[in-house]
């Protein structure tokens, strides 16, 4: 008995060993280089305090991300030291910050890069190109209840469990009804997207489709592709996540293709390109991260480097009054349209109203004719229909449309949904767009609630 006992307690302190091993070595890279990317865009291209994200953004896994971070406000850096790993983000003025993984700084700083000015003062521009908002109440809209909808949005009502609602907007019928920020926020602070972020490529993908220089239905310009399997893959099946490509998009599995390809590659498209097929594409639905960062590495080859930079600024964000958006960029200098879009509620908003008018901004055309309806067409791999092309749906599994992606949500309702519970909500029936951003770690944001709420106090 006392051999089997021994046997037991050698075989459980391995495993704590083996425990402690993972941890200490595999996890040190990828809150180092959490804590320098977040801080780095959080204090230098959203204007907020160090005290502020340390407390919010930082706390997603408390007790790991409480490494050393230094800030150095003259050359716009930040470094982060967990453990024996230090990992740096260095801030480029117009294109937000970069995590430095694989090349050294002076060849990073040393990219050639120029982002169009917007040349607009949008103070002076009405809604929704600008932001000179009519101070007139919509007759049909219960506004005392629509406050409190949105007031109850930044309520925490368990502090150990904080909710850290940033920002609400609330679009009706294209006029903006409502409107609230946190403290150190305001209708001009850039707010993380994350994965809210895929949905601003499906609009430049469907930009490129507009002038003919993408199809759909045709294998995308990926050079790894061209001679094996993989060119089977099409333009459809990327947008859709259905490209059979192996992926693991764990953010909680340090060694999984979402870390490997954040943490440890400077080329963040041509990491996601490298996977082997696993399915047959069109047949597996596999949300993906790198598929988004392929797309993205994708527009660059077709409009080259000379246009690319200027592209999303040109062709859509300033054509539509998003003043206030960045897309940052991997060392690559490749956008990470997978996740690292920045901007302000209004913006997300705006961006929102774009897709609720069919893709017409102002009598003028941005997005092709159909590219919308396309979009919010479930994927055939979805198994709830739950995804269209890098937007999700909530249109419920063919046969049952109670069982969906958003309960409480209408049907029809499709969102621009990101991590930690960011998401821009578009409801055509309701001719609504609601915008939610903030840092909730616990999943206790009750999105439904915010949706039903404003129904409630708008014209039925």
């Amino acid at each position: 008995m006392k051999k089997i006992f021994r046997t037991l307690l050698v075989l459980f302190l391995a495993v704590l060993v083996v425990a402690f091993g993972y941890v200490v070595w595999f996890f040190p890279p990828v809150m180092a280089g959490m804590d320098a990317k977040i801080m780095c865009s959080c204090v230098f291209l959203s204007g907020r305090t160090p005290e502020s994200v340390i407390s919010k953004e930082l706390q997603v896994f408390p007790g790991l991300s409480s490494g050393d971070i230094r800030i150095n406000y003259e050359d716009s850096t930040v470094s982060a030291t967990i453990l024996w790993k230090t990992s740096k983000a260095i801030y480029r003025d117009g294109f937000g910050c970069t995590l430095l993984a694989e090349q050294p700084e002076p060849e990073v700083r040393s990219q050639s890069l120029t982002r169009p000015i917007a040349g607009l003062n949008p103070d002076t521009i009405s809604w929704p190109s600008g932001d000179m908002i009519p101070t007139e109440l919509h007759p049909q809209i219960d506004h005392a209840l629509l406050r409190q909808v949105v007031d109850k949005a930044f309520a925490s009502p368990d502090p150990d469990k904080p909710v850290n609602t940033h920002a609400v907007v609330v679009l009706y019928d294209g006029k903006l009804v409502a409107e609230q920020y946190a403290d150190g926020f305001d209708h001009r602070t850039p707010h993380m997207g994350w994965s809210m972020t895929k949905s601003i490529i499906n609009a430049l993908v469907g930009i490129l489709v507009k002038e003919g220089k993408l199809e759909l239905d045709q294998a995308p310009p990926i050079p790894e592709w061209k001679d094996d399997e993989r060119s089977r893959i099409t333009l459809n099946n990327l947008l859709q996540a259905s490209s059979g490509l192996a992926w693991q998009e764990s953010y909680f599995v340090p060694t999984s293709d979402f870390h490997n390809m954040f943490t440890k590659s400077d080329d963040k498209g041509r990491y996601a390109a490298s996977r082997k097929l696993e399915y047959e594409p069109g047949t597996h639905f596999e949300y993906s991260s790198g598929t988004t960062n392929i797309l993205s590495r994708m527009i660059r080859h077709v409009v080259s480097d000379t246009a690319y930079y200027s592209f999303p600024y040109k062709k859509l964000f300033h054509r539509i009054g998003m003043v206030n958006t960045t897309l940052e960029l991997d060392a690559s200098g490749t956008f990470v349209g997978s996740s690292y879009g920045y901007a302000s509620a209004r913006d997300w908003a705006r961006f929102g109203l774009l897709y609720l008018n069919d893709g017409m901004w102002n009598g003028e055309r941005i997005l092709p004719e159909g590219w919308v309806t396309y979009s919010i067409t479930p994927a055939e791999a979805a198994p709830l229909q739950e995804y269209g092309a890098q937007i999700w749906l909530n249109a419920g599994k063919k046969g049952d449309a109670s069982l969906v992606k958003y309960p409480g949500l209408p049907n029809d309702a499709y969102l621009f949904d990101g991590f930690e519970e960011n998401s821009v909500t578009v409801i055509p029936s309701r001719k609504v767009v609601i915008v939610r951003l903030g840092v909730t770690h616990h999943g206790n944001f009750d999105h439904a609630a915010l949706v039903e709420g404003v129904l409630s106090a708008l014209p039925k």
